[in-house]
């Protein structure tokens, strides 16, 4: 019996072409872009489950309170892991661990990459698979460094036994290759392409051992047995023991989390990434819920076309149930159709998809997860586009059917016009969410900086470059290609290193408690940066002569209190400073908060960025060849690496691009469905009215008259949808503008905009069809009267 159902299913697709064509691809476009969304929501969610322990992997996140409230850090102080070991039950390792770029150098050959400073467990706690040497032994000497296999590679070539052999990191210090692991996958939170021990993190200077400073990323494993609510308990109470003064608390946070719900407000976790996740799921249903309603409305359009079908059916014994297994039949087979289509899509839009959300999405046919996922998504599109259609037809009378009594009822006609209303609603919600996140994010990239991020280029540097900085400042400035270059800790665009523990005269409990941003800099960091200096003055040549002296910016000079700081001293334990500069606010971290206060020291014997400012009339690549030829000539051995702060700056916006391009991209596809739907409405409308058309015509109505008169019904459907869109996207606009602190205020003309790009479209659809009849032959139509 069933084989029969799908040869009737078959033969009634071939016999409706057209019908079948703007179905099949429709599903196929919404098949295609859940698969999509599937591929991405598989990767996001699985990020950091290759580590073989993930349940019992904790990473610490502090809390510390500030101006009433409770600020979230993403680093510990050094000294906080082996604590934790040592004085917590249930754990069983614990790690420091910071992340840091270096140059490797192994014969002629330099390469930079990034790893991390870590502890002998971080290579237990993240069961890192070694190639050559071993877990036990990779740490037992001082000089250690462990490197993936890709680096190996690049650096002594493929299938070379690389253990034993001795590297120069950044042209200065010898490391000993004690193991090389295999190469991490690329959905990990915290990559990295070496690890080594910890000790030579900045040749273990004091102030890692204190608790005033955080800077280290701590990591810590539970043993199985272990109660987390009792070891967070402790956990939350070690810093407040070991350090009275500092009103700061580290918690555990699972390394499950850490990709998808790592965003706090207050101290408690509130979300981050998963909103994205879920955000595109519903979107994802959403587009397959536009392409079954343009199923379910051309089904029950064709309806008069199928009448005598049923009514010859049922008149010869079929039963009402068969006929319903039949329509679903089709719907199922056309499904499928369209599931096979959309796999051919996907293969062809998945490499630009990439290259849009910067991932490596692949779909594997052998995968059962990916075939599974493929199965359900066309069995619920069968299913949902099929089941009101088969109901529907099924239900028709026979005798009233052979006796041509027409058989579409008002309720039917309700319904599809409720569909098509449906469509455009979600549609132009679409359209105007697509704009009011391109318009924040453009609002976050015009404000004021602080600083001038153009023609502003950031390199990554190493110590021989410190020691010459100022002959190499004085040869780029001689080379007429550069106006200015700095020296500085960390990037501009992120925190840095932070502390608390700072008093000055009138200073509090509370003010105490402040996280300060150290900037160690040197004299020419804010004439590089253009940032303006309010009061006071800037840093000296002479380092000596500001050793004990600081410049602080405006916020941190609000907190102090006090109009005139200059002359003030703020200090921390035994060492005092004296402020000679307050300097503006400038932007970092978050684009859409406020400045944090930052403290600055004359101090470049920490830098690890050099700043070089262009002059803005030199082409942006003479003056890199230039640059290039005075850092080889000093540093020939350093890899010549940059970046531009500007492309630094947008990247900040990363996950707001992605999601308006992929509003964008997914509006389009929303209205590219639903025109779909409507161009096979208009065309069977057009087919029903034929003779009216006819009529007409011979009556002496225009064309024009005539494409107004097919064409206002559907606008007027369009007009219902706007009505109906306005305050709907105003609504999830509103919500998720709330997570921003800077944001924009919702303009009613994005609603005015959208509305007008939709009946645009909606008009170009429907008057094609509209015109096509209006055009024809009165005669073909009236012969038959």
């Amino acid at each position: 019996m069933i084989f029969n159902y799908i040869k009737i299913a078959f033969r009634s697709l071939l016999k409706n072409k057209g019908y079948s064509f703007l179905n099949i691809f429709g599903l196929a476009i919404g098949i295609t872009c859940a698969s999509l969304i599937f591929l991405w929501i598989e990767d996001e969610i699985s990020f950091n489950d290759s580590f073989a322990n993930q349940d019992q992997i904790y990473y610490l996140p502090t809390n510390q309170s500030y101006e009433g409230g409770w600020r979230t850090f993403y680093s510990t102080p050094g000294p906080l892991a082996q604590v934790m070991k040592d004085e917590i039950p249930g754990i069983i390792k614990a790690t420091r661990s910071s992340s840091e770029e270096r140059t490797f150098s192994f014969g002629d050959n330099s390469i930079n990459r990034t790893g991390r400073y870590a502890d002998a467990d971080f290579l237990e706690i993240f069961s890192l698979k070694f190639i050559e040497g071993t877990r036990k032994d990779a740490f037992n000497n001082p000089e250690a460094i462990v490197l993936t296999q890709e680096t190996a590679e690049q650096l002594f070539g493929e299938s070379k036994k690389v253990l034993g052999k001795t590297i120069k990191v950044n042209n200065k210090d010898n490391y000993l290759i004690t193991g090389v692991i295999e190469n991490l996958p690329k959905n990990v939170t915290f990559p990295f392409d070496w690890v080594a021990p910890f000790e030579r993190y900045r040749d273990g200077a004091t102030w890692m051992t204190e608790y005033g400073s955080n800077f280290s990323d701590t990591f810590v494993e539970l043993s199985p047995e272990a109660d987390f609510s009792e070891v967070d308990k402790k956990v939350r109470e070690i810093l407040p023991l070991k350090n009275p003064n500092s009103n700061t608390y580290a918690f555990l946070h699972t390394i499950k989390d850490w990709h998808l719900k790592s965003k706090f407000e207050e101290g408690v976790k509130v979300g981050g990434k998963i909103t994205y996740v879920r955000l595109f799921s519903l979107i994802a249903l959403i587009i397959l819920l536009i392409a079954c309603i343009n199923f379910m409305n051309l089904s029950t359009a064709r309806s008069e076309k199928r009448a005598n079908e049923v009514g010859v059916r049922k008149a010869i014994g079929s039963s009402r149930y068969r006929l319903i297994v039949q329509f679903i039949t089709e719907a199922l087979m056309m499904a499928t159709f369209a599931s096979v289509l959309s796999i051919l899509l996907i293969f062809l839009i998945l490499p630009q998809f990439n290259l849009l959300i910067e991932k490596d999405l692949t779909l594997n046919l052998l995968n059962p997860a990916h075939i599974g996922i493929l199965f359900i998504i066309t069995l619920i599109c069968g299913l949902l586009a099929g089941i009101y259609p088969a109901f529907y037809l099924s239900s028709f009378k026979p005798v009233e059917v052979l006796k041509g009594i027409k058989s579409t009822s008002g309720s039917a006609s309700f319904i599809r016009k409720g569909l098509v209303v449906g469509q455009f609603t979600i549609s132009i919600v679409f359209i105007i969410c697509t704009i009011l996140v391109y318009q924040q994010i453009q609002f976050a990239k015009n404000r004021e900086l602080g600083y001038d991020k153009d023609q502003l280029i950031s390199m990554r540097i190493n110590d021989e470059i410190i020691d010459k900085f100022s002959v190499i400042q004085q040869d780029l400035i001689q080379s007429g290609f550069v106006k200015n270059i700095a020296l500085c800790n960390s990037q501009i665009l992120s925190g840095g290193n932070n502390g608390s523990g700072f008093t000055w005269k009138g200073s509090s409990t509370d003010t105490q408690q402040v996280l300060l941003s150290f900037r160690n800099i040197t004299q020419s960091f804010f004439d590089t940066m253009g940032m303006e200096i309010l009061a006071g003055r800037g840093f000296s040549k002479n380092v000596d002569a500001d050793s004990t002296n600081v410049m602080i910016s405006q916020s941190l000079a609000k907190l102090m209190g006090s109009e005139n700081v200059i002359g003030s001293r703020i200090s921390r334990g035994e060492d005092s400073y004296e402020i000679i500069g307050v300097v503006k606010d400038y932007l970092y971290g978050d684009m859409y908060d406020t400045s944090d206060p930052v403290l600055f020291m004359n101090n470049p014997n920490y830098a690890r960025y050099l700043y070089i400012k262009t002059k803005a009339r030199v082409p942006i690549n003479q003056a890199l060849s230039g640059i290039e030829t005075v850092m080889k000539k000093h540093n020939p051995a350093f890899p010549f690496a940059y970046t531009f702060v500007d492309k630094e700056f947008d990247a900040k916006f990363k996950n707001e691009q992605l999601i308006g391009e992929l509003s964008q991209l997914f509006a389009l596809l929303a209205i590219l469905i639903s025109c779909l739907g409507l161009f096979g409405l208009a065309a069977y409308t057009a087919e029903q009215r034929s003779k009216e058309i006819g009529v007409r015509k011979v009556l002496g109505a225009s064309v024009t008259g005539i494409v107004k008169l097919l064409s206002k019904d559907f606008l007027k459907l369009v007009c219902i949808s706007i009505l109906l869109a306005a305050p709907l996207a105003w609504l999830v606009m509103s919500n998720w503008l709330q997570e921003y602190a800077y944001r924009i205020e919702i303009n009613w003309l994005v609603f005015v905009v959208a509305g007008f790009v939709a009946i645009i479209i909606a008009l170009a659809t429907v008057s094609f069809q509209a015109f096509k009849a209006a055009i024809a032959n009165p005669v073909n139509s009236l012969k038959t009267e």
